[in-house]
């Protein structure tokens, strides 16, 4: 047997073979691939050309900044020292000499400085007194543009709300028509001097990098400006208007792999666009096998699943559905034979077995059930009925010491009619009607023993006289209520109403109360915690079998409630289902 169940294990119909196989030759060659060529190969190569291209933006912004700082420490050093800028911050005809000799002198200074900041556009002096602009002359500037750059020069400076918030500060962005300017403003009184840098002149040096056919390196503003880029022509212009990007920040988005560097002397950036496509273009082993990869597990992928389907996902599929009717109670349904795996054969039929198994116990589990709560029933129903017959055998004893016949024949007619009814007590469910008549006879006894010391009052329902009760439902509470509430201090009333409600389904609520002194706490907390009643004195047998009777019956559909009424004494309340 040991021999043919190894066969049987390692057979091409055994599943963990076909496991083996379908593993070894379909998934992990293509997850070695895909793993080892792609996410080494590729994520080395494009870390590499992310971090060379950050450093060399990081490089060349510093060059920038360097070049910048540079004419802003001398512009400060011009400010600071220079005494030909005095007597531009006086009107021109309180001293006309003076003024044109001082223009002259900050011309020839700016003609000789321009060739050691060739970087530069433009240099100037503004009279704010005299709205008059002094600027080198740079011969690579014709002498139309150069009007112009004067003119828009004017106009930035004789705006005094763009002086104050740009003056004496680092470099800003200007735009002039379809050119962007770095502008950098040093006020001496109502004097200012500066420097303005196109800003496509800066990007001269990085012409010199090999950014592919695609490729971009551009200067940003800090409002996301394109200052070096043809927005109407260039398509990469959409990449930059969806969000900003953070300082020096590598962001892989769909196609591009972008690196910035913000500038530490102005408000502007520089931006390196690389596709990713320029980055892997020289690993072309690499792509063809990635794409080989990627067309091996289209194709492959869906016949492994075929296969797995087929072998695996169809009979446990098969198991489940039989499982899950079987889980619902339906005990006659089984596995179906298929040509399956040796171990889902196996399978399908020790679960076939286990369920006819499972069927033949849960009917003997259920019959043995049905007679142990029929034996039960009967045992509670037997425990009530002796509680009160000594004392009304000893009250119609002491009538006849009296000779009073008259008492005798009534309370013995009442004995009867209770005996009468207690001796059918072996049925299951009587009539309401039946039920009340039942207590209604109980409680004539009781007021009879009583005589003032005891009264009641029965509330009967308009309709369903005929509704089935188990039978001492209200009789064993009137019965505990006079065994516990009655004394011969004072006067007790008992009262019971019944009615029906439509809610979910109909039922029928029951009410007694008393004017007694109710239920001692310790009684109410073993009732409420499903413990049996025991109070200091004495036990309530009869409560707490009617409720086993009632959970036995109606299972989770009848409650029985206790509670200390407001208005004094105890109140009983018992729902029972109306069918």
């Amino acid at each position: 047997m040991v021999a043919i169940s190894l066969i049987h294990r390692f057979t091409n119909q055994s599943i963990r073979f076909k496991l083996i196989v379908g593993l070894s030759v379909f998934v992990v060659p293509l997850l070695a691939l895909l793993v080892f060529h792609s996410f080494y190969a590729i994520r080395v190569v494009s870390d590499q050309v992310a971090k060379s291209n950050e450093n060399i933006t990081a490089l060349y912004m510093d060059q920038i900044d360097r070049n910048l700082q540079e004419m802003d420490m001398y512009l400060s050093m011009t400010a600071a020292f220079e005494s030909d800028l005095l007597p531009l911050g006086f009107p021109e005809h309180d001293n006309r000499d003076q003024y044109q000799f001082a223009k002259i002198n900050l011309f020839n200074k700016m003609e000789s400085d321009y060739t050691q900041y060739n970087f530069v556009d433009l240099m100037f002096a503004y009279s704010v007194a005299n709205h008059d602009i002094l600027t080198n002359a740079p011969p690579a500037i014709a002498s139309g543009d150069l009007r112009k750059m004067k003119l828009w020069l004017s106009e930035l400076l004789q705006d005094e709300s763009q002086v104050l918030a740009y003056g004496n500060k680092r470099w800003f962005v200007h735009q002039s028509g379809d050119q962007y300017y770095l502008v950098i403003i040093k006020s001496i009184g109502s004097v200012y001097i500066g420097a303005t840098v196109e800003a496509s002149k800066l990007m001269v040096p990085l012409n010199l990098l090999e950014l592919g056919e695609d490729g971009r390196a551009i200067l940003v503003s800090d409002k996301d400006d394109l200052m070096t880029v043809n927005q109407e022509t260039d398509t990469e212009s959409a990449l930059l208007t969806d969000e900003r990007f953070k300082e020096t920040t590598i962001r892989q988005k769909e196609e591009y792999l972008q690196v910035r560097k913000r500038s530490s002397q102005g408000d502007f950036s520089l931006l390196i666009l690389l596709p990713y496509r320029t980055i892997l273009e020289n690993l072309p082993a690499l792509r063809s096998m990635s794409a080989l990869i990627v067309l091996g597990s289209i194709i492959v992928f869906p016949m492994f699943y075929i296969f797995l389907s087929y072998t695996i996902l169809a009979p446990i599929n098969r198991i489940m559905s039989v499982m899950r009717r079987v889980r619902d109670g339906n005990l006659e349904y089984r596995v179906e034979k298929y040509p399956v795996s040796y171990e889902f054969g196996m399978m399908n039929e020790v679960f076939n077995t286990m369920v006819s198994q499972i069927k033949e116990l849960k009917i003997s589990v259920y019959e043995e059930q049905l007679l142990s709560q029929r034996a039960e029933l009967k045992h509670l129903q037997l425990q009530i009925n002796p509680h009160f017959f000594l004392n009304a055998l000893n009250t119609i004893y002491n009538m006849a010491q009296l000779k009073n016949y008259p008492f005798i024949l009534e309370m013995s007619s009442y004995m009867i009619q209770y005996m009468r009814f207690m001796f059918q007590t072996n049925l299951k469910f009587i009539s309401l009607k039946d039920e009340v008549a039942h207590t209604k006879n109980y409680l004539r006894i009781q007021a009879m023993r009583f005589h003032d010391g005891f009264t009641y009052d029965i509330l009967e329902p308009e309709y369903g006289s005929d509704l089935q009760v188990p039978p001492l439902l209200i009789q064993t509470f009137v019965e505990n209520t006079i065994k516990h509430a009655i004394t011969m201090d004072e006067p007790i009333k008992i009262t019971i109403e019944m009615q029906l409600y439509e809610e979910k389904q109909p039922y029928l609520r029951i009410v007694i109360r008393d004017t007694g002194q109710g239920f001692p706490e310790e009684v109410l907390e073993q009732f409420n915690m499903g413990h049996p009643i025991i109070s200091e004195e004495r036990e309530h047998i009869g409560i707490w079998n009617i409720k086993r009777r009632l959970k036995l019956l109606y299972r989770e559909d009848a409650r029985v409630s206790l509670i200390n009424s407001s208005h004094g004494g105890a109140q009983i309340e018992i729902h029972v289902p109306a069918n």
